[in-house]
Parts: structure tokens; C-alpha cells; sequence
């Protein structure tokens, strides 16, 4: 008899552990969502600041911007300069007519900038595409994959995406015909101030 509860007890710390291991599995490969109120706006003497605590991340908003959450991917925030046309709350209406907007994004995922730079190919195969040029950078000391490219659906964009421990971090601009050089140029003193944690 004795030996029969050593087998029934060694059968349930197995199974015990087994159950245990299973679930700190899931809790480590859980899936994590953002959404709009990740993301917190805030005005300082050194100006308008969006905050993403949960994603570690925070950018300046260039001066004189306009800023606002969006419901695209798992939470966005869309920049716009003054001068934007082809823009409305949730909408945009590619390509602009006029002006910059820049959009960031985080996606909980796990993936490399490898198979970023795959899935940019594509679905850049399904749009009608005057130039697309790929290149690595770094964006707040961390590797990125930035992606010029000028679609005539689109317009022009530059896309740039950070890799995270477990997620990924997309920064694009979107310029009408006539921005283009002013907003790369915006663009680039943009992700200047992007801090990722």
C-alpha cells in the first residue's frame, strides 16, 4: 500500500508540474492588445509630448502640430501638420493633397526586421509602385528597417519599423506630391525624439 501512494503522489507532483510549466508557457506567449488610451498626450514647457507607457515609448510632437488617437492596428496616433488636406479623425484619404502626416503604432508581435522587410514586399505587391527602397538604420540606437517607396494609390511614405523584445514599433510619414522633400525632412528631426525603452 505504501508503494501505491508513492506512485499516486509522484503521478500528481508530475502532473502538477507538467499543469504548471503548461501555464507559465501561456503566460509568457500571452497575447498582449494596445489600443487608443495606451497612448497619453500631454502639453510641457518643452512641448507637446505622446506617451505609450506600456510599449515604452515616447515621441515629441513636431511644433505646431495637431496630434490624435486612432483605432488602426492595436492603437495609433496620427501627427498632422497645419497645412494638411486629405485628412479626417479616423480617415485618411491617401494620397494627401497637401501637408504631412505621420502615423506610430505598436504591435504586440514578436518578429525580426528581416521578416518586416518580407511582409513590406509583400504587400507592396498588391499596389501600383513608382520607386521602393529598403535600408537598415537605427532609430534611438536600436536597428530599424526604413522604406521609402512612392505608390500612385498612396502617395509618397516613409515607413520605418523597431524591432522590441516583443513587439514592433512602426513610424510613417505620408506626404502630398508637392511635401515630399519638406516632410522627409520633418521626418527625419521627428524620429530624433522618438524614445523607445
Amino acid at each position: 500500500m505504501a508503494k501505491k501512494q508513492k506512485l499516486v503522489i509522484l503521478l500528481i507532483i508530475i502532473i502538477v508540474l507538467v499543469l504548471g510549466g503548461g501555464l507559465f508557457y501561456c503566460w509568457q506567449n500571452r497575447e498582449i492588445k494596445g489600443s487608443p488610451e495606451d497612448y497619453i498626450i500631454k502639453e510641457t514647457e518643452e512641448g507637446k509630448f505622446v506617451e505609450n507607457k506600456k510599449a515604452g515609448l515616447e515621441i515629441k510632437v513636431p511644433e505646431g502640430w495637431e496630434v490624435e488617437k486612432i483605432e488602426i492596428m492595436e492603437g495609433s496616433v496620427i501627427l498632422y501638420s497645419p497645412d494638411t488636406e486629405g485628412y479626417r479623425p479616423d480617415k485618411i484619404e491617401p494620397p494627401l493633397k497637401k501637408g504631412c502626416l505621420i502615423e506610430v503604432a505598436v504591435a504586440y508581435k514578436k518578429t525580426d526586421l528581416k521578416e518586416i522587410k518580407i511582409e513590406a514586399e509583400e504587400a507592396h505587391k498588391l499596389l501600383i509602385m513608382k520607386s521602393d527602397e529598403f535600408e537598415v538604420t537605427e532609430v534611438d540606437r536600436k536597428p530599424a528597417i526604413k522604406n521609402t517607396f512612392d505608390c500612385v494609390d498612396l502617395g509618397s511614405s516613409i515607413d520605418t519599423y523597431v524591432v522590441g523584445k516583443r513587439m514592433l514599433y512602426g513610424v510613417g510619414i505620408t506626404s502630398a506630391l508637392e511635401d515630399v522633400e519638406r516632410c522627409s525632412q520633418e521626418f527625419d528631426k521627428f524620429l530624433e525624439t522618438v524614445s523607445i525603452n
